[in-house]
């Protein structure tokens, strides 16, 4: 296990997974921590209090993970759901670490502050975070965690249109997609 990531047994080899997608976190400080209940989410990445006093290159980063989560008061148990979609939710809250890596302190509390006050604002993060996680190929994981979400009968449309207004569509992910791919193309061609 590498120094930098602290994971719960549990969930270790599908977080693993997903930090694969991710190579340049590899020596970034994640402590990855399940919690009995996150209020309005299933998982949170964010950095820890003190590193807004810390460059960025010693910032540290907590993902907590809901150990359960309630749709329509159906409760799931998020250890239980299927590998591919917990990996596409962990690769998901990577993106937002990728998102924060490069913000200034200010940025950083300002980013936050927005992300509390701002709705706005929250489409732009979700979407960044879904951004990254497609750039780094991890299409097919956010793919089936969205499919999830929005082809379970028993979860709410209220619930489903929160995440067709926050989150990219699966459309929208697609069209990124092959845009990454065109380009990956164009680079090979001019080598």
């Amino acid at each position: 296990m590498n120094k930098t990531h602290i994971i719960p047994n549990n969930i270790e080899e599908r977080v693993q997974v997903a930090l694969k997608y991710f190579p340049q976190l590899a020596d970034i400080q994640i402590e990855f921590k399940l919690k009995k209940n996150i209020k309005k989410s299933t998982m949170q990445a964010r950095p820890t209090f003190d590193s807004f006093f810390k460059s960025k290159k010693n910032r540290k980063y907590l993902i907590l993970i809901s150990k359960k989560f309630k749709i329509s008061d159906q409760e799931f148990s998020t250890l239980d759901i299927p590998d591919d979609i917990f990996i596409g939710w962990i690769g998901h809250e990577l993106g937002h670490i990728m998102d924060y890596q490069d913000r200034s302190r200010f940025n950083l509390i300002l980013f936050g502050l927005k992300y509390l006050f701002s709705e706005n604002h929250i489409v732009e993060a979700e979407r960044a975070a879904d951004r990254f996680a497609v750039k780094h190929k991890m299409e097919d994981y956010i793919l089936k965690t969205k499919n999830f979400i929005l082809n379970h009968a028993e979860i709410s449309e209220v619930y489903k249109n929160r995440m067709r207004r926050y989150y990219l569509s699966p459309e929208e992910i697609m069209f990124l997609v092959e845009d990454r791919d065109k380009m990956a193309d164009k680079l090979e061609k001019a080598l």
